[in-house]
């Protein structure tokens, strides 16, 4: 995969405190890069320890039943096994849940999908573990499960959980709801259930101490939300678990929710001895969320002209067996459901409900991915009802600064929505080539077709996202800087709790403590419970929230360095450190710092929070839900063998508003991992189940991207500085898996003019049969 990058010109209000080489705004290596790519690196999943036992996890073979007994008694007669346990052995409360306690640590009377936990093995070797495993005894009654999203709003089928089958329903009114259209189009629209596909499975270490505590190490997302669901389930103060984050391999919303991190802990302070727990593949997709199926009826009005007058919207949305962040992704799929354009009137009504199906959690693009489909699917119908370009139909439309939202809520930044249109349709479009060129063909080297029945399309797509966490949610993050000679060289530590998930915040951290504090050596500690919450590694919020306490931390350390400097140089005016380098008002350098820094040491801890948001009205869905908003527009080239089904996608280039590149080539690695992933929904990813049973878990029939499948992304990365945000920032690794999939989706109906309202597109779709 290969990139370019055009930037604009950065505002000045973006420029940094201080200067350094290797601070915000560079691309300086990564302090994992080396040992990632040596294959050195640390996983969680590497964890070992002297006299360690592992854990294994015995599971529900069925969507929806009723236990009717448990017998461990041959399990535990099997040589080297320590522990079984099922609920009864959980100590404190029997629940947990991101936004509801409402999933059992292990089921109890009932399971409510297919791979729900059950028991618990602690053995002296895996093997061990798994055939004492499958020697529990586990009668169920199987019940008729729940798979119907609809219908399970409608309060068809069993009542899943007490109150109903509704995890939320979310309403927007906005505008006069009586208005009518010379133009109308609808639809219908389907995304299946995507995975997250990290590489590192579920993986982690628990160790007890000799004082009925534990440690824990563990790969995931939000270290202090994971502490706080164990420390119920163990009946536990919360200074008895203590959490350390292990090597991440990825996450995208999959690590949120528990996996092993309760389970660990259950064996390793039942049998006294160190437990490891890792996840097979197929283990995988049953032990995580994964990204919401959705069915959506959108309704689009306009004039004559192409400018919109209204639109409405139903979304239904599957949370799976239990909530997880259902609510959340309810919300957004909601205040962003008309998507980033100026409409007067708008109605959207979406549900996220249980069934039996597998839970549905947090993944890259939280709700605005599903939406996002539907609206740019009905953008393109409604270009051409009205005879209209789709890319001048959606600048006809677009927001900017100073629209509105659905919600009322003002967008008091930059909405370069034309802008980012206008860019990728200037920029060339790949050349066809006459020579043949099997690797450039639908279906590859695998040699089905020498370019017959193969037609090219082109298409556009635009998308909106929140950032950061909304409706009133407490957003915070706590850092610590301390500065302090080393070595006989001023250097920084700093330590946050917040995740590293292969994003490369820890060297964004890096980067703004050399900015703010003008010094090069600066080491990230290991992220750990031993400091304030950090929040997850969610909603592209960690620039922005842990970049806004780190850089707060050192503008403390700052202060006090700074009154240190002036009294030991007897300096009038601003004093400045650079490279290291004390300089005065007029530049010139008074001292180096190590010099005159002694033994002084300067410590800061705080706790930052970006400004205020408020709930949705439950009514009318009015209220300032969103902190910030971020925007990025794609156009699609691909070839289509209409006889066979199979899809090429030739180009697909990006324009996004970064609001300021703290790393540029971080960004467009977040701009291409995004893109990746949403290629991935349009035409290949999907956790296919039949009557709530997983048919693909595990990729060699759930399919990824592979490096083959990438085609060259043009990017260009627009800087358009938020005020409200450090540096001018806005995040950017959700937007663009919004506007990768219909832009791919429209450019197949360019060449094919079929409907295809429904994603990933498959063979079938395209020949018929």
């Amino acid at each position: 995969m290969t990139s370019t990058q055009t930037t604009t010109e950065v505002s000045k209000q973006t420029a940094t405190a201080t200067a350094t080489e290797n601070g915000v705004g560079t691309s300086p290596r990564r302090p994992d890069g080396t040992v990632k790519v040596r294959g050195e690196f640390a996983y969680s999943s590497d964890l070992w320890h002297e006299d360690m036992l592992w854990g294994a996890t015995l599971r529900s073979p069925h969507p929806y039943a009723r236990i009717t007994g448990i017998d461990i008694t041959d399990a535990l007669a099997v040589q080297g096994v320590y522990a079984v346990l099922t609920h009864e052995d959980v100590p404190g409360v029997n629940k947990y849940g991101l936004e509801h306690s409402d999933q059992p640590v292990l089921a109890v009377d009932v399971v409510r999908y297919q791979g729900e936990p059950v028991a618990l093995v602690a053995a002296d070797h895996p093997e061990t573990a798994r055939r004492a495993m499958k020697r529990i005894k586990v009668a169920y009654e199987v019940l008729e499960p729940v798979t119907d999203s609809e219908k399970a709003a409608a309060g068809e089928g069993a009542e899943l959980h007490p109150g109903g089958n509704v995890v939320r329903y979310a309403k927007i009114r906005h505008g006069d709801q009586s208005v009518e259209a010379d133009v109308v189009v609808s639809g219908v629209y389907e995304v299946g259930m995507q995975d997250q596909a990290f590489l590192g499975p579920e993986s982690g270490m628990a160790i007890p101490d000799t004082e009925g505590g534990v440690d824990l190490y563990v790969a995931t997302q939000w270290l202090h939300v994971d502490q706080q669901q164990i420390v119920a389930a163990l009946g536990l103060p919360k200074d008895k678990v203590r959490l350390t984050l292990g090597g991440v391999g990825g996450a995208f919303g999959g690590r949120e929710d528990l996996s092993i991190q309760v389970h660990a802990c259950l064996l390793a302070l039942h049998t006294g001895k160190p437990v490891k727990m890792v996840y097979n593949r197929e283990e995988s997709f049953y032990g995580h969320v994964h990204r919401h199926p959705a069915k959506m009826y959108y309704e689009h009005g306009a004039d004559s002209n192409g400018r919109l007058v209204y639109v409405k919207a139903k979304l239904y949305l599957d949370g799976g067996a239990y909530a997880s962040s259902t609510g959340a992704v309810v919300a957004n799929a909601a205040t962003l459901g008309v998507g980033p354009y100026n409409v007067d009137s708008a109605s959207v009504d979406c549900w996220g409900v249980y069934t039996n199906n597998p839970p549905c959690g947090a993944m890259r693009g939280f709700g605005a991915v599903q939406a996002g489909f539907a609206y740019e699917s009905q953008m393109d119908k409604l270009a051409e009802a009205c005879g209209i370009d789709p890319v001048d139909i959606r600048i006809l439309n677009a927001m900017e600064e100073g629209s509105l939202m659905p919600t009322g809520q003002v967008v008091d930044s930059a909405a370069p929505v034309a802008e980012l249109l206008e860019r990728l349709r200037a920029k060339p479009l790949p050349v066809a080539h006459e020579e043949l060129d099997l690797r450039r063909m639908p279906g590859g080297v695998s040699n089905t077709t020498h370019g017959e029945g193969v037609v090219r399309g082109v298409g556009y797509a635009v998308g909106i996202k929140n950032i950061c966490f909304s409706e009133g949610f407490d957003d915070y993050s706590t850092a610590r800087v301390r500065l302090q000679l080393v070595g006989g060289e001023p250097a920084a530590t700093v330590h946050t709790a917040a995740c590293e998930v292969g994003q490369g915040l820890v060297t964004i951290m890096q980067q703004i403590v050399r900015t703010e504090l003008g010094i090069e050596q600066v080491t990230i500690l290991p992220m750990d419970t031993n400091i304030g919450n950090g929040g997850s590694t969610s909603a592209s919020r960690q620039s922005y929230v842990t970049g806004g306490a780190v850089q707060a931390a050192c503008v403390a350390v700052r202060s006090g360095l700074h009154k240190h400097l002036a009294g030991k140089l007897a300096a009038d005016g601003k004093l400045n450190v650079i490279g290291g380098k004390v300089v005065g008002a007029d530049g010139s350098v008074l001292a180096d710092l190590a010099d005159v820094l002694g033994d002084e040491v300067f410590d800061e801890v705080v706790e930052w929070r970006h400004r205020p948001t408020t709930p949705i009205d439950p009514e009318t869905g009015q209220g300032n839900a969103h902190v910030q908003y971020g925007f990025a527009a794609h156009r699609a080239v691909v070839d289509v063998d209409t006889e066979l089904g199979l899809i090429k996608v030739v180009a697909l280039d990006c324009a996004q508003d970064v609001g300021k590149a703290l790393n540029p080539q971080a960004v467009l690695g977040q701009i291409q991992g995004g893109s990746a992933q949403g290629l991935g929904l349009a035409v290949m990813e999907e956790i296919q189940t039949v009557d709530g049973k997983i048919r693909n878990p595990s990729f060699t029939d759930y399919l990824i991207p592979t490096v083959l499948d990438m085609p060259p992304m043009d990017i260009d990365v627009l800087e358009r500085p938020d005020p409200n945000a450090p540096y001018g920032l806005r995040g950017v690794g959700e937007p663009p898996t919004i506007s990768s999939t219909p832009a791919i989706v429209a450019a197949i109906r360019a060449a094919t003019g079929l409907a295809l309202p429904r994603v990933p597109v498959r063979p079938e779709h395209l020949t018929g049969t």
